[in-house]
């Protein structure tokens, strides 16, 4: 005999995280249904309710540019620069997020936030 599911009841704050996880880039509707134990039909019946759908477009203080410096590889004489600060967070869907040297404590915040 098949295990019954029980039924899960999703507040509208948890539709709208659940519906703002399927406009991050790469990532599709059926991970995202995945990452919950959802059917992804599920998920696109919230994101044709208005309440719940997405912005289409990310909002100016939601996005930011990360500096990036690309340097060439060092020669054995030069010493490899020590970083000046490491960070490494494990996110609750088993990703690692690891950011050496100075950082934008806001910008990580945000990153996390989408990438969770």
């Amino acid at each position: 005999m098949a295990k019954r599911r029980r039924r899960r009841k999703w507040s509208d704050d948890e539709k709208r995280m659940i519906c703002a996880q399927t406009v991050v880039a790469g990532v599709s509707v059926a991970q995202v249904a995945r990452r919950y134990d959802l059917n992804a039909n599920q998920i696109f019946n919230w994101l044709k309710d208005p309440k719940f759908a997405p912005d289409e477009h990310v909002q100016e203080d939601e996005a930011a540019f990360l500096p990036v410096e690309v340097i060439a590889q060092p020669t054995p004489s030069e010493p490899v620069p020590e970083p000046t600060g490491l960070i490494e967070l494990e996110l609750a869907n088993g990703h690692r997020l690891r950011i050496s040297g100075s950082y934008d404590p806001d910008a990580v915040a945000r990153l996390v936030r989408h990438l969770t």
